[in-house]
């Protein structure tokens, strides 16, 4: 029994619907609210496991009874889980005879929980990974049955990277599933140096911190893209940014401060300033800074000193 939630599942269910291996059925979250009418939709998994005619199983809880009745009756030998969402009760745990194996995007023991991609951005590392463990009652915990490494690039965001991991991930799981139907794959204890934990981003964490470095700015926009999205305030008005890029031969400009050019909109920084790429304004579509800019009333100024003074506009 397969259980995922989000889009970055689908391709290990798909890589585990084309195998030898038997997908029972797939336990996934409920439907949740979505987009502006906030109409309740079902999960990318639920909507592609319907397609392709597999059973879904969406629990308020894997606590429900109803759940672990319907869990028992399928007797699956193992539950192959990628970013389910939920935590698991021992008495779902106790069930397969192989146990829970879980898909998580870092390489354990380092970043443990909900957020292992954007915290990896967020921190600077050069190098992430994708584990493949067993399930306990701690948090990412389990001992490990593979690993595969993957470089971050200085441009990825966390959605690049969690793309590129989904689908290196989904074959090191089923790589794994297949060693442990033969029987000859062993989990291995995980170290107990080197951890450290991820926990959720929220919307007030994207907020951006324009008084860091630009090389931490930087980081902080690439973790939280495409979600929850980096965010500053604007005419006391949220306006959301994308990526931004590095401003070549330009003076140190006050922190959150607004300087226009005759190509770009720059942004100061507590190092060198920074520069917009796409802003998205309260109920519009994202659109490239220069054109963002074009449109205000009444217009920021432009020009292109350094700005050594303290009037004009901020992203705060």
């Amino acid at each position: 029994m397969f259980a995922g939630t989000p889009e970055p599942a689908l391709p290990a269910l798909d890589v585990l619907l084309d195998s030898p291996h038997e997908v029972v059925a797939v336990v996934t979250r409920p439907d949740a609210p979505t987009g502006r009418g906030r109409k309740l939709e079902p999960s990318p998994v639920a909507r592609h496991a319907a397609e392709r005619g597999i059973e879904v199983l969406t629990p308020r809880t894997p606590r429900d009874l109803e759940f672990l009745a319907r869990l028992r009756e399928l007797r699956p030998d193992c539950c192959p889980v990628v970013a389910y969402g939920a935590l698991l009760p021992v008495q779902a745990l106790e069930i397969p005879r192989f146990g829970w194996v879980n898909l998580h995007f870092s390489l354990l023991p380092a970043w443990r929980g909900a957020a292992p991609v954007q915290h990896a951005i967020w921190r600077g590392d050069e190098i992430t990974g994708a584990s493949v463990f067993v399930i306990e009652e701690s948090l990412d915990s389990g001992p490990m049955y593979g690993q595969l490494t993957e470089p971050i690039a200085p441009t990825d965001t966390a959605g690049d990277l969690l793309d590129r991991l989904a689908r290196s991930g989904a074959q090191l799981l089923r790589t794994c599933l297949d060693g442990i139907a033969a029987g000859g794959l062993t989990p291995v204890p995980q170290s107990v140096d080197g951890i450290s934990l991820a926990p959720k981003i929220t919307a007030a964490d994207a907020r951006v911190i324009w008084e860091n470095p630009a090389h931490a700015v930087d980081r902080q926009i690439r973790a939280v893209t495409p979600a929850p999205g980096a965010w500053s305030l604007f005419r006391e008005q949220r306006v959301k940014l994308g990526p931004v890029l590095s401003a070549k031969n330009i003076e140190r400009i006050e922190s959150g401060r607004l300087l226009a050019t005759h190509d770009a909109v720059l942004v100061g920084t507590a190092t060198a300033p920074v520069q917009l790429n796409q802003v998205q304004p309260a109920g519009k579509r994202p659109m490239p800074a220069m054109d963002w800019l074009r449109g205000l009333h009444p217009p920021l100024a432009a020009n292109d000193r350094a700005a050594k003074d303290t009037d004009g506009e901020y992203l705060t």
